[in-house]
């Protein structure tokens, strides 16, 4: 029983070793993106109702003649002088409308203020038309906010956490359009790179000649071509998820970007440097002041005198020539900067130094 079972665990884990290896890695979907599948940005105007007296003042006009607008609608006459909006608010409601979404699913929305509100929590929005670039109505928002925050105060002080004065609604807003797409009516798909490389581009191209035949081309360092085999013609989404699942490798320029405000460096895995020698050091310079008073004798007719006296000390700490060598990795260019002692705002010194010298071949970017 016991050789049995020895021999059945040996035969799963043999099993199990001659599964192919699962590839890990970046694929063209990671990199790339289809063309002419794209968000739209939506916008509206609205009002915003029952607030807790933390809406728009009477300065805020275009508030009461919304209101005066939208009751008129209802057949209710008003006169805007009888009107106090303290409860209520004007927003703006924008919102993204994701590729191939139908009319009756819905999308979130985002609402904020634009007059003198103090807060919107606790407020409902009011049915919005949320309208496209060419002016037409795609969709329509309404809904109870959720406000991430909130505004107290009280005698003379007062307590703010975050923006009350922004709220989103979670599937606040029904589709009402569709984005009519090319998707179907072509027989070529054009995927474009999250980043332009023309490296990029020809690899993304051998990788889907690799797996399907030439039927791609490279067109430019942010765009490839690529033609829909016979046998794909009536199933585009397959071949399109079939293209989006191959493994490609991005290349990226070599580049060291630096916030000089945190003293934050962030260095690419291919950046190298030639052969240099650095020195770094620090002066610090310490002034003291100190008070002292000087006390005339007795009977000698003097007065007290307050004197302030200053020192001045400037210590310059050693700093040894070392010389950091040729590196082919980042990891080895992180080891030779710790072993001169940088700190992360010596290094970003010492990087615009190297890179001065023409030793840093990668570009170095401020933020």
């Amino acid at each position: 029983m016991r050789r049995l079972i020895a021999f059945s665990l040996i035969m799963v884990f043999l099993a199990a070793s001659a599964i192919p290896a699962l590839a890990y890695g970046p694929r063209i979907k990671d990199v790339a993106k289809l063309q002419g599948v794209r968000s739209n940005q939506l916008v509206g105007y609205g009002l915003v109702v029952g607030l807790a007296g933390t809406g728009d003042s009477n300065k805020a006009t275009f508030t009461i003649q919304s209101i005066v607008n939208m009751l008129k609608t209802f057949g209710i006459t008003v006169s805007a002088s009888q009107l106090q909006p303290k409860n209520a608010a004007a927003v703006m409601v924008t919102a993204q409308l994701p590729p191939f979404v139908k009319p009756g699913d819905t999308i979130d929305i985002t609402v904020s203020s634009m007059g003198d509100a103090k807060s919107l929590q606790g407020g409902t929005l009011l049915q919005t038309p949320l309208k496209a670039a060419n002016g037409a109505v795609y969709a329509v928002g309404q809904g109870p906010l959720s406000v991430g925050g909130f505004s107290v105060g009280g005698g003379g002080a007062s307590q703010q956490k975050n923006f009350p004065t922004v709220g989103s609604i979670p599937s606040g807003a029904i589709v009402e359009r569709e984005v009519a797409t090319q998707f179907e009516a072509s027989g070529s798909v054009v995927f474009v790179l999250n980043k332009p490389d023309f490296t990029t581009a020809n690899r993304v191209s051998e990788a889907i000649d690799r797996r399907f035949g030439p039927i791609s081309k490279a067109r430019d360092a942010a765009s490839v071509s690529v033609y829909v085999p016979l046998e794909y013609a009536g199933n585009l989404v397959g071949f399109v998820s079939a293209l989006e699942e191959l493994p490609v490798t991005p290349d990226n320029a070599a580049k060291v970007v630096v916030n000089e405000r945190t003293g934050t460096v962030v260095m690419g895995g291919n950046v190298t440097i030639d052969t240099v020698a650095v020195a770094q050091g620090g002066l610090t310079v310490r002034i003291a002041s100190s008070t002292e008073v000087s006390q005339p004798q007795p009977f000698s007719g003097g007065s007290t005198v307050v004197t302030q006296n200053k020192t001045v000390e400037a210590k310059e700490q050693p700093a040894p020539l070392i010389v950091l060598p040729a590196t082919a990795n980042v990891s080895d260019l992180v080891s030779a900067l710790n072993a001169v002692g940088a700190t992360p705002r010596d290094v970003i010194s010492i990087l615009q130094a190297i890179k001065a010298a023409g030793a840093l071949h990668a570009e170095l970017q401020l933020i």
